[in-house]
């Protein structure tokens, strides 16, 4: 059994890696058109958020279930398997590990670069309104906290072992779609730690309202229709 320390820690590393690595690699696609050489694109900016997390949870999901996502963590809040107190601190850890990986890539990525994408802080596109964001938020984050608990929370499921492989293809997929539209955040944490270093606020809400409603939403479903014989401990 793990502390709450150690659990604390391990959510924070996780979104570290998550927002370093998905930002990073939005930097790096604008770096490399600024100088000629193409970019990822947004393949290559769906997979590195996906095996960020795809990586990460498998690495060290064992220690705190791997939520790196607020989202992630009130499906577990509103289904009982993790407590009112608890849910707070892991949201803390996975905000102030999205705002030292912001801060570290501001301190490494030239300024031009990272000032041209907004520092990867989610937006939404010219034609998409609040509504039109926050529901595709609310839909993917559904698919994503639907996966997590499919995998990582389901005893019987197939792929338990191996849940990071599920939850990152998830995203992954999710990034693809959505990217263009609203930036494909299905994470607050993935908005705020951007957004509170470079003062990108615009829009901010829909990156929280969305996220959190299909998380309760995916959370509330699975654990009713599919865990009945699994009762939170």
């Amino acid at each position: 059994m793990y502390s709450l320390t150690q659990k604390l820690l391990a959510e924070f590393i996780g979104t570290f890696t998550l927002i370093f690595i998905g930002v990073g690699s939005i930097c790096a696609d604008q770096y490399l058109h600024n100088s000629g050489q193409g970019g990822v694109g947004l393949l290559g900016i769906a997979v590195a958020h996906g095996l960020a997390i795809g990586i990460m949870v498998t690495a060290i999901g064992h220690v705190s279930g791997g939520h790196f996502n607020p989202a992630v963590t009130i499906g577990f809040w509103v289904t009982k398997r993790l407590g009112t107190l608890e849910t707070l601190f892991y949201w803390i850890a996975q905000l102030l590990g999205a705002c030292a990986a912001a801060y570290l890539l501001i301190a490494i990525v030239p300024d031009t670069v990272w000032r041209a994408v907004g520092l990867g802080t989610p937006a939404l596109a010219s034609d998409f309104t609040r509504l039109h964001g926050m529901l595709l938020e609310f839909v993917m984050t559904f698919f994503l906290v639907f996966v997590v608990f499919a995998t990582a929370v389901d005893a019987k499921g197939a792929f338990n072992k191996v849940a990071g492989f599920g939850i990152g293809l998830t995203i992954t997929m999710d990034i693809l779609f959505g990217g263009p539209f609203t930036g494909a955040a299905m994470n607050p944490a993935r908005a705020f730690g951007p957004a509170f270093v470079g003062h990108y606020w615009t829009n901010h809400g829909v990156y929280w309202v969305g996220p959190l409603l299909g998380g309760v939403l995916a959370g509330v479903i699975y654990d009713r229709i599919f865990l009945r014989d699994q009762p939170a401990a």
